[in-house]
């Protein structure tokens, strides 16, 4: 995906001379072109993310269209304060592009997991929070979010990451994919966790169970009219994401579902609130804590059949 989102970028640049990269010590070959290409619109500021964000901030007042780029935990964790006060206070063209989402780093340690940052960006005045689930939804983000005024959270897998649409989907902020159709079962799911649903609805399926699943890329702002067409049309409701279950997609969905008092039932898909003390690839990570598509389906089945008790 984020090879996707720049290169969009980058061609967005061409005709743009306000768009401006930051990055904080990383993506070196990622950006060769665009810094060959454009040498007084990047900079490299080092291991400095709180910095960089005061720069972005500085270069916005000054008319820029700004893009900050590093790991999710220095990007979000680290220079927060300054996010909150000097971009999203102020509301600022200054984007936040994080790459390393939930266990993508997984070897390297609890220091690189992403698993917070969704809750903590959606607290933030101003600020748009969207989590792409393929490299053709990141190239629709990357002209979006130059067109889209204020600050911006933007949540990206590393390369290779697997196309998950047939054709160019109705990306718009705020507005969900429904990826399929189904009965009185739905799942909501946003960024990598769209094609784990998928595979795992593969695997309900052959046992006799479609869900409808939302693809629910922007969680601020949130699509509430989807939510609510799906409460009134399913018993069952569950919300998938690699982040913690506290603060993110699952909880923002059941915010609406309280709201209008929902009498079907909900559960959130996601990381709990203690870690094991081990640490491995992204695949053993997700499946460790119920996020492989084997598990997503375990989970949807026995909530389904059950109403989540003990067989």
């Amino acid at each position: 995906m984020r090879t996707a989102f720049f290169q969009e970028l980058h061609e967005l640049a061409k005709d743009h001379n306000d768009i401006v990269l930051l990055t904080a010590d990383l993506g070196f070959q990622l950006f060769d072109e665009f810094r060959a290409k454009n040498p007084n619109r990047f900079f490299d500021v080092g291991v400095a993310e709180t910095s960089m964000i005061g720069i972005a901030s500085g270069l916005a007042l000054c008319g820029k269209v700004v893009y900050c780029y590093t790991i999710i935990p220095f990007l979000i964790m680290r220079a927060y304060e300054h996010i909150r006060l000097d971009a999203a206070h102020h509301n600022l063209n200054v984007k936040l592009v994080g790459v390393g989402g939930g266990f993508t780093y997984g070897m390297e340690g609890f220091t690189h997991f992403g698993l917070e940052d969704l809750a903590l960006m959606r607290v933030l005045p101003n600020m748009t929070v969207v989590a792409p689930a393929d490299p053709i939804e990141a190239r629709c983000l990357a002209k979006i979010s130059y067109e889209t005024q204020g600050p911006m959270y933007i949540r990206l897998g590393k390369s290779g990451d697997p196309i998950i649409h047939p054709t160019r989907p109705d990306f718009r902020l705020g507005k969900a994919l429904w990826m399929t159709e189904g009965k009185n079962v739905a799942i909501f799911a946003m960024g990598s966790m769209v094609l784990a649903v998928i595979q795992a609805r593969e695997i309900l399926r052959k046992r006799g169970l479609c869900p409808t699943l939302v693809n629910m890329h922007t969680l601020k702002p949130l699509d509430k009219e989807a939510i609510i067409q799906i409460a009134k049309t399913h018993d069952i409701i569950l919300s998938v994401e690699e982040h913690r279950v506290e603060g993110g997609l699952g909880t923002a969905i059941g915010e609406i579902l309280l709201e209008i008092r929902y009498n079907g039932f909900y559960k959130k898909i996601g990381i709990p609130d203690r870690l094991e003390k081990t640490i491995g690839c992204t695949d053993f990570l997700r499946h460790l804590y119920g996020l492989s598509p084997e598990r997503i389906a375990e989970t949807v089945w026995k909530t389904a059949k059950t109403g989540d008790k003990e067989i």
